[in-house]
């Protein structure tokens, strides 16, 4: 996935109200750009660091910048979760995720029970059952492995309760998790942070779902879904 047009480096002056960031643009003026991210970013809001803005020229945004990526030490952070699922949607076309290989059919935003699922994956080379994809981002590290969630998410248990229904029903159910990180080489659950989502974690995988995490390659010029990574179950 390549940023097109190029993105513009800044720094970050502060982080609030969970979707506003200030920041500081090369020419030394400050503006307010918009942060597509939901969690708590935690460790990542640091003043200072370098960030990458995508410019917006619609009459219907509020905000002329968004938020696309963070430089802290060596690592490249995407903090936009919703690009995680053109990411997704790209390595399925391109066969990056060699467990998802060999569908010819891909369908975004799937209702199913009282939630919407990321994508149900269909007419495979092989295997005559549909499946159910559900994409989680993933930017936090304490330590060695990325972890998820950074926050509470009722809705994310929410999903996992529907891939169990699904798996439990016969179908394929697959939760897939993207580490928009470059310096992790494994992933766990943050389950201090939120047991509920780790309970039902737990009820999802004895149901039969299958649980990826991939780790993406990141830089100012693009992003993409990169390689397996062990999970810490």
């Amino acid at each position: 996935m390549k940023f097109s047009p190029a993105l513009h480096e800044a720094r970050l002056i502060r982080r609030y109200k969970r979707f506003l960031a200030d920041v500081e643009l090369a020419d030394g003026s400050t503006t307010t750009v918009h942060c597509a991210n939901s969690g708590s970013m935690m460790g990542l809001a640091v003043p200072g660091a370098r960030v990458w803005l995508s410019h917006h020229t619609a009459k219907t945004r509020k905000l002329a910048y968004g938020w696309e990526l963070l430089h802290l030490g060596d690592a490249y952070i995407g903090v936009n979760t919703g690009a995680t699922n053109r990411l997704v949607a790209e390595a399925l076309a391109k066969r990056r995720i060699a467990e998802l290989a060999g569908y010819a059919m891909v369908e975004r935003e799937v209702k199913t029970g009282a939630s919407r699922l990321d994508f149900r994956l269909g007419a495979h080379e092989s295997d005559p059952r549909p499946c159910y994809l559900e994409v989680k981002s993933v930017t936090l590290r304490r330590g060695g492995p990325a972890e998820f969630p950074d926050a509470v998410t009722a809705r994310g248990a929410r999903h996992l309760g529907e891939l169990a229904a699904l798996a439990r029903a016969g179908h394929r159910a697959v939760m897939l998790y993207v580490v928009q990180r470059t310096d992790c080489e494994s992933f766990r659950l943050a389950a201090d942070i939120d047991p509920a989502y780790a309970a039902a974690f737990a009820h999802a995988v004895d149901a039969g779902i299958e649980v990826l995490c991939y780790d993406c390659q990141i830089d100012e010029r693009g992003m993409a879904v990169n390689r397996p990574l062990p999970i810490e179950f």
